[in-house]
């Protein structure tokens, strides 16, 4: 019995500790108190990126020797034409008075040629750069400013608005560049930094974070742009902008003011597509793209359900050029196209890419829906920014005195009370300093009535250094010497 009482006492006092101790193993007591106790601390892993960057210095020492300022000089419309006949006489002469509407300001004023700056980088050693193609747009003079203070004429190796790249070329060597980086593995949320000359000040470094990996902006470029929270200003463009490791991962792209009022937010053409358009500018003084000759949307659940899809995907059409190759090839507005060339389309913004990406008159293979079905069609591309949306009989020239010219249509012929001729479309260089503007009217070259693109190409190609032509504007008609040496 005793035994047994023992061992009941026991247990008893085991069960009394266990309820006052939470039946929970004791550590032997620690002599600090409470306040002095220090929180564990987890050491960083190397691959950890900080919270908030707080010096870019690094970067800029090491990549800013490779950005530059670009000054670009373009001809304004001229005030007065500079006539072959008549010869210059009084203010009171009958033929100066004659003429009069193609001058705006005093007989043999002209205006001053505008200036545009913008920003640049250098990506090859023997001097090639690349900037946004808004800075040089029209430029009849192209100079390039090194940080060391150095100054080059340009020569701009070609120029692309679609994509919205040019490459300059400076006469230099041993130039320090740029490093080129690549898309893959940017994030959103991701730290960038550029540096430009934003209203002429040069080597000024912006820094902010990545907000948007993909924003397609329709009329601005056919690629989705890079969207960042860095201040935009003017003079911007073409600014290159870095990864914190120190590549280039993109271009500045200014927006255009149709798009509206986007204070606060900067734009960035990425740098793999904007390296593939320099390459073709290098070889070919031009880049070529696909186009389909649709415009499209992203394809959201309501639509989905009423189309009959199991999910938002593919490119909704929602217009097609009745000239254009989609339309050749029986697409028309509503089909989603859901694969290219066996590639699947999940939604709006990289079929554009894609498409542009193809030399024009590629045959591509599209799966679309449509009527509840898959359908499928083969387009043989078209050129992108080709004038779609003229007849064939309107194609269009360009000479190498600045003018692009089209042909007339009969409409225009009619009120222009001319029976040949063409109109211009674009000046610039020597035709926009001699003072031809768009709309003009040019009815000889030299001695020679012209009637069509093809004729005005080739009389104007084979002028020499001196070309005359004969122009009307406004139901008036002289001639203009244009020098082109």
């Amino acid at each position: 019995m005793r035994r047994d009482n023992l061992k009941y006492l026991l247990i008893s006092q085991c069960l009394s500790v266990a309820v006052s101790t939470g039946c929970m193993a004791q550590s032997p007591p620690n002599t600090a108190s409470s306040e002095t106790r220090m929180p564990a601390v987890r050491l960083p892993n190397d691959g950890d990126a900080p919270a908030v960057v707080t010096d870019f210095s690094r970067l800029v020492n090491e990549e800013g020797n490779a950005v530059v300022h670009i000054d670009a000089t373009a001809a304004r419309p001229a005030a007065a034409l500079t006539p072959l006949w008549p010869p210059a006489g009084s203010e009171d002469a009958p033929l100066p008075r004659l003429f009069g509407p193609f001058s705006a300001g005093a007989p043999g004023i002209t205006d001053m040629p505008s200036q545009r700056g913008g920003s640049g980088f250098i990506v090859g050693a023997d001097g090639d750069i690349l900037t946004d193609s808004s800075v040089i747009a029209g430029a009849t003079r192209v100079t390039v400013t090194l940080t060391d203070a150095r100054q080059f004429k340009a020569t701009v190796v070609g120029n692309d608005p679609a994509s919205g790249v040019a490459l300059l070329k400076i006469p230099a060597a041993n130039l320090p560049t740029v490093s080129i980086g690549s898309l893959s593995g940017t994030k959103a949320g991701q730290w960038v930094a550029s540096i430009g000359s934003p209203h002429g000040l040069n080597d000024t470094v912006t820094a902010g974070i990545i907000s948007n990996m993909s924003r397609p902006l329709p009329g601005e470029s056919y690629v989705p742009l890079i969207q960042t929270d860095m201040t935009e200003n003017a003079g911007d463009a073409g600014s290159p902008v870095f990864s914190l490791n120190g590549n280039v991962i993109g271009m500045e792209m200014p927006v255009s003011k149709e798009i509206g009022d986007v204070g606060g937010l900067a734009f960035a053409l990425p740098i793999d597509e904007a390296m593939k358009v320099a390459q073709q500018l290098r070889l070919h003084h031009e880049a070529e793209h696909g186009r389909l000759g649709i415009t499209i949307e992203d394809v959201s659940w309501p639509l989905a359900q009423s189309f009959g899809l199991k999910k938002p995907e593919g490119a909704l059409v929602s217009s097609v050029d009745p000239r254009g190759p989609a339309a050749t090839s029986g697409l028309r507005p509503g089909d989603v196209i859901v694969k290219i060339n066996g590639a699947a389309v999940p939604d709006s913004t990289q079929l554009p890419l894609t498409v542009a990406d193809l030399t024009p008159g590629t045959s591509v293979r599209l799966a679309y829906w449509r009527d509840n079905a898959m359908h499928a069609a083969t387009v043989t591309l078209g050129r992108l920014n080709a004038a779609a949306d003229e007849p064939a009989a309107i194609a269009q020239a360009t000479a190498p005195d600045g003018l692009t010219v089209r042909g007339l249509t009969a409409q225009e012929r009619r009120d222009a009370g001319v029976e040949s001729g063409v109109r211009v479309e674009k000046s610039t260089g020597a035709a926009a300093l001699a003072g031809v503007e768009p709309g003009d009217i040019i009815l000889m070259v030299d001695s020679t009535h012209v009637s069509s693109p093809a004729q005005f190409r080739q009389k104007a190609g084979n002028s020499g250094n001196a070309v005359a032509l004969l122009v009307q504007r406004n139901g008036q008609r002289m001639f203009v010497s244009i020098d082109i040496g």
